[in-house]
């Protein structure tokens, strides 16, 4: 199964965090290349929808990334991992892109791109990002031929 739906982490993986809120290097490249290679980009982050929609609005009123990116569709969850079944109730259809491990839902791991933390000292010469396009063009190439059972988030918590 192809996965169709991208669900981004924002603290550490696009931006600083919701305090500095210092966009990636590449931010604006990166999200047009996936908007390009996905049919669905969600937010899916600890931050909280209205703080989120602050943080987006200010990065498209300074040119970090594209007009599209303030009216993302962001998932509410709980517990203490990012159940992908809240994104889409097939599993497989969506991937987590995310630098925290400790987010990714136990079974989910393989649909789990990595993203190498953006911390402080925050270099403008930061190639996280072009590290991350390249795990998830390998994640996507691994997936194409596997299957996941279907689940929803009531399932997995039970």
């Amino acid at each position: 199964m192809r996965p169709t739906i991208l669900a981004l982490d924002l603290e550490g993986t696009l931006i600083s965090n919701a305090v500095s809120q210092i966009p990636r290097s590449g931010l604006y490249e990166f999200l047009e290349y996936a908007q390009g290679q996905f049919d669905e980009l969600v937010m899916f982050t600890t931050v909280d929808e209205v703080r989120f929609r602050r943080i987006a609005a200010l990065l498209v009123s300074e040119g970090k990334v594209p007009d599209w990116f303030a009216q993302l569709a962001y998932t509410a969850w709980s517990g203490r991992t990012k159940d992908l079944t809240y994104v889409s109730p097939t599993l497989g259809e969506a991937l987590l892109f995310d630098d925290h491990a400790a987010y990714v839902h136990p079974g989910q791991e393989p649909l789990w791109v990595e993203v190498p933390l953006f911390d402080s000292p925050y270099l403008a010469e930061d190639e996280g990002l072009l590290v991350a396009k390249r795990r998830l063009e390998e994640r996507m190439v691994s997936l194409a031929l596997e299957s996941f059972p279907t689940g929803r988030h009531e399932d997995a918590q039970s």
